[in-house]
């Protein structure tokens, strides 16, 4: 017969355990940064290991940076994050002024960076919620230390989607446009960029009127980018 002294152990057992998990859990992201910054390791997103796990399986073919048209990188940069070479992160400038739309009830605009999406993409979930940003945010100040900046693109236009089931770059361009991520032009690199904030919707090899307006306005500032992409090209 249990003793009383193992009854309430037992509660107190079960909490250590559940905290240990817990720390595991938060500190495993972090040691994931340090191990992602070796140049053959090929990293997968949380939605990619979802549909492996789901029996969806996925389309992936990992592309070297040096392998990616500069047309999609520019692109992805003028559509996503014009501060990418500038910033440690996280652009406070653009998250201050999220916050002070919050806090005089105006909607809200994204304020989320490259590395902020990288990390989000690799550790964390896609809905809103301000548990998830305070994960994503010391995350995307640590990985953005740690990797360089070209790692740092070549990792994010890896694992981002584009359709469903459809991962990274070289996957998205073979499945949209019939070409390799080495040869997409600059109008197919605008319409890949735009359609990343929610590629389900947005499909690019079949843009609407708006998608394609919205391409191109994307596609003239990708062509004035020079200033701004000096981290990656010199």
């Amino acid at each position: 017969m249990e003793d009383d002294g193992s009854a309430r152990r037992r509660p107190v057992d079960l909490l250590r355990k559940l905290l240990r998990t817990a720390l595991v859990l938060l500190v495993l992201p972090y040691a994931l940064i340090v191990v992602y910054r070796i140049d053959f390791i090929h990293p997968v997103s949380t939605l990619m290991l979802a549909d492996l796990v789901t029996f969806q399986g996925y389309d992936r073919r990992w592309v070297d940076f040096e392998d990616i048209s500069p047309n999609v990188v520019r692109a992805v940069m003028m559509s996503e994050d014009g501060q990418f070479c500038f910033h440690s992160g996280v652009d406070w400038e653009q998250m201050k002024g999220v916050v002070d739309d919050a806090l005089s009830g105006q909607t809200t605009r994204g304020a989320s960076t490259i590395p902020m999406q990288a990390v989000k993409n690799l550790y964390l979930w896609n809905s809103r919620s301000m548990v998830r940003k305070g994960l994503e945010l010391p995350l995307a100040m640590v990985a953005d230390a740690i990797w360089p900046k070209e790692r740092m693109m070549e990792i994010y236009l890896n694992i981002a989607e584009w359709g469903p089931g459809i991962y990274g770059i070289e996957a998205a361009a073979r499945h949209h446009f019939k070409t390799s991520a080495a040869k997409l032009t600059s109008a197919q690199a605008a319409l890949l960029a735009v359609s990343l904030p929610n590629p389900i919707e947005r499909v690019a090899g079949k843009p609407g009127k708006g998608m394609k307006r919205l391409a191109n306005v994307v596609d003239r500032r990708a062509k004035r980018s020079g200033a701004y992409i000096k981290c990656l090209y010199e």
